[in-house]
């Protein structure tokens, strides 16, 4: 291949290494290249993650015992990892010995470019965040000897993720990069959008917002304390405020006897409404302790596709509204206001 133009940027050298494959019929089935991570035949087995994270984060490939060829090629594909495989959720105490990843272009100095949507980066991310990987796991990425290049240092940026090994079919190289991988998400890259698509990631803010994390998204605007006044958050799962009553006693309870009247409605009560005609008291719990919105108690109101949550002072329930604002329950987005709000309305 000829060498990349200097001041080349990330995209320039993804379009180089995609037009040289094409043009020399060296990718594998999907074609045309562009946009994917190459394919190509190397007599190697490669195990991917669960696509676009959409389920989670992994799934353990467990082929049927006596496997033909056919169903371990049928494995690979996101048709095996639905028949041939379980979840391992994020309190599974899983350790991963290597990590094996994608690339488009790749430098013997252990710099990576990918497809340009992030999945990879945000993978090793999260394991990171849940303990699967630490700075001593190897990274690997399996390459065509075209995808080799020289990437400019200046291209990196501190969510990108560098490769320990680099193997192609004529050749092993030992990086030696000493660049530092990612040490966990970087919430301010995560959108609203990626939220919404990938449960799993709704379920790690939660987890280190609890931890006094900042878990600012791309966007939002970090809501800092007045000097000398106390901050409100928004109660979660496991903290409460002192003198109430604990989750054994009623959190998350839907609430016995009638519902909440327009006049015993109190500035602490947030409204959900546009629930789906199928949901279940289960789904919305289910959704706020993943955003670690845990309200006090919850009042069901499943066929007026309503429900109110009750929260111990306005404070928190206006930080609750802005925490579910966009939230789904299967393919419908919630109306989610301070209850007072939505009875004047």
């Amino acid at each position: 291949m000829e060498p990349r133009a200097v001041g080349a940027s990330k995209q320039d050298i993804r379009e180089q290494i995609w037009d040289h494959m094409e043009s020399q019929n060296l990718a594998d089935f999907p074609r045309p290249v562009h946009h994917r991570i190459p394919n190509f035949k190397s007599n190697k087995t490669l195990l991917v993650p669960t696509p676009r994270l959409r389920t989670g984060l992994f799934n353990k490939i467990t082929p049927p015992p006596g496997a033909t060829k056919d169903i371990l090629r049928k494995c690979a594909t996101s048709q095996g990892v639905r028949n041939y495989s379980v979840p391992i959720g994020l309190d599974s105490r899983v350790l991963v010995d290597l990590v094996v990843v994608g690339s488009v272009a790749v430098s013997e100095k252990g710099w990576r470019i990918g497809k340009g949507e992030g999945y990879a980066d945000l993978e090793y991310a999260m394991m990171v965040s849940m303990g699967a990987v630490s700075k001593e796991t190897p990274v690997v990425t399996i390459v065509h000897d075209c995808q080799v290049v020289d990437i400019p240092e200046e291209l990196l940026e501190e969510h990108d993720i560098t490769v320990d090994y680099i193997l192609t079919p004529t050749r092993v190289i030992a990086t030696g990069c000493e660049r530092p991988q990612p040490m966990g998400i970087t919430w301010s890259k995560i959108s609203r959008e990626m939220m919404e698509k990938i449960p799993v990631l709704r379920s790690l803010r939660a987890r280190e917002q609890q931890a006094g994390k900042d878990v600012t998204l791309q966007g939002e605007h970090q809501h800092l304390p007045e000097p000398g006044r106390q901050q409100a958050v928004p109660l979660s799962a496991g903290r409460r405020p002192p003198d109430t009553p604990g989750p054994e006693a009623n959190s998350m309870e839907a609430a016995r006897g009638s519902p909440p009247g327009e006049g015993a409605l109190l500035a602490a009560d947030v409204y959900v409404g546009n629930l789906p005609r199928d949901a279940r008291v289960s789904d919305l719990k289910r959704a706020l302790r993943e955003l670690g919105s845990v309200p006090l108690r919850l009042t069901w109101q499943g066929p007026r596709r309503r429900a109110f949550l009750h929260y111990p002072d306005s404070a928190a329930a206006q930080q609750a509204v802005s925490c579910l604002q966009g939230l789904r329950l299967g393919t419908d987005t919630l109306r989610v206001a301070l209850a007072r709000q939505q009875r004047d309305k």
